[in-house]
């Protein structure tokens, strides 16, 4: 018996593969289930017009991908986070925070479209990959800087013990 896939099927082919299985196999399991349709000649030539057509959208896709690639491509992310002396965040820097800075200029990705090497733990710049389409990739930069932290200024403490006890000798204590 003639049949094509409809959805893919461990151990036996994938969306579209038009197969030779079994007659029991495809009558008792792939037809029911709705996983295989019966290879007649209607239904060859509407699997060969899905796949034209999705070729046509597959193709504009790339095509839109490549022009976000190339917008993309040499940009600089700059992320500042509170890090220690050593230049060591505390923290790392998440996909998620990349992709909202990449939102705030333009690009909607993915959080899963990032490749990120290793994990973003310190200060410095790091070059990032972006899988817009399984074959475009771009790549950009992300650059971690070292949160500046004010510091509260030390109150004044009088030079002498004297001037204290006066301070403290103004207030009526109960």
């Amino acid at each position: 018996m003639k049949v094509i896939l409809r959805e893919k099927v461990p151990n036996l082919g994938n969306i579209g593969d038009v197969l030779n299985v079994a007659d029991g196999y495809g009558r008792n399991y792939l037809l029911p289930r709705k996983l295989a349709l019966l290879a007649n000649d209607r239904n060859v030539k509407q699997l060969e017009h899905q796949q034209r057509m999705m070729g046509k959208r597959l193709a504009a896709a790339k095509a839109d991908a490549a022009l976000v690639a190339d917008r993309m491509t040499g940009q600089r992310i700059t992320v500042k986070k509170h890090a220690g002396e050593e230049g060591k965040l505390f923290g790392s820097v998440t996909p998620r925070e990349i992709v909202d800075l990449l939102g705030d200029r333009g690009f909607a990705v993915d959080r899963r479209d990032l490749n990120i090497k290793e994990a973003i733990k310190s200060v410095g710049t790091f070059e990032v990959e972006c899988s817009l389409h399984v074959d475009v990739i771009s790549k950009f930069f992300v650059i971690v800087e070292a949160l500046e932290v004010e510091t509260a200024p030390e109150p004044e403490v009088a030079a002498e013990p004297d001037e204290a006890i006066e301070y403290i000798e103004g207030y009526d204590v109960l």
